[in-house]
């Protein structure tokens, strides 16, 4: 098993990709830590990494509060005494985000609150635990409109992204010769509750798929493997990469219908 003997939280938990991460990790020998807001999802993301045959628990904090990223911590720390990888992949795409006219200040803070500051709070009080760990990965979910423009304007979560990728940059830089990984994952467009909501018409969702040379939105079972990977061993002399899993769309020039 890839992640026996490791110990991994994972940010943003109850759905989508977390939770699909949560059942892998689990099924490679990880012990999990499920952290969310959402604690009915997080809670079912739990049961669903038991059945698959996973051990883990579930932990409640908003990662843009600093306490409570501390208290989280803290926690993993007291019931599997180490740290091994840290999984950032909380985050939010507003319904309201829109283009720079459009989208509110209030709507931009908390975008930042979450996407930014979240994933600088969890590398505060993460990493000091994996320095105790002798090393580890670290994971932080950035996306494809880190490097491209979104076709649907969401200025605030394509800004907040770009945020978290050159973090991540500077975190692997600066951590490398502590045996701390430190990549950013860039999944394309999924098909995930998140995207979906907005695409909420065939055309809508014709209008992004023409983008992606694939012709189809990723799934997050998809996303899974690859953040395994980059938890893993397997991926020892790979940081401050940006790690595209996006079915071609940042590879080629696509004229918008």
């Amino acid at each position: 098993m890839r992640l026996e003997n490791k110990v991994a939280v994972i940010t943003g938990a109850s759905s989508g990709i977390g939770r699909e991460t949560a059942i892998l990790f689990g099924r490679e020998g990880a012990k999990v830590v499920l952290v969310d807001i959402n604690d009915a999802g997080g809670e079912e993301s739990l049961e669903m990494v038991k059945a698959a045959g996973g051990e883990g628990i579930y932990v409640h904090a908003d990662q843009s509060k600093a306490a409570e990223v501390e208290a989280m911590v803290q926690q993993v720390e007291q019931t599997y005494g180490k740290l091994d990888v840290l999984f950032n992949n909380a985050g939010i795409s507003h319904a309201e985000d829109d283009d720079a006219l459009s989208t509110s200040e209030e709507v931009w803070d908390l975008t930042f609150d979450i996407n930014v500051k979240g994933v600088f709070l969890c590398c505060k009080y993460g990493i000091p635990a994996l320095r105790r760990a002798g090393g580890g990965s670290i994971i932080n979910t950035a996306s494809f409109v880190a490097h491209l423009g979104a076709a649907t304007p969401q200025l605030a979560y394509t800004a907040s992204k770009g945020a978290v990728l050159s973090m991540t940059r500077e975190l692997a830089t600066i951590h490398a010769r502590e045996n701390i990984r430190v990549n950013a994952l860039c999944p394309g467009p999924l098909r995930t509750e998140l995207l979906m909501k907005y695409l909420d018409t065939p055309e809508k969702k014709n209008r992004r798929l023409v983008h992606v040379p694939m012709g189809r939105f990723g799934e997050a079972e998809e996303i899974a493997k690859a953040v395994l990977y980059l938890a893993s061993d397997d991926s020892s002399f790979v940081t401050g990469s940006s790690f595209m899993v996006d079915g071609g769309i940042t590879a080629a020039y696509v004229t918008p219908e």
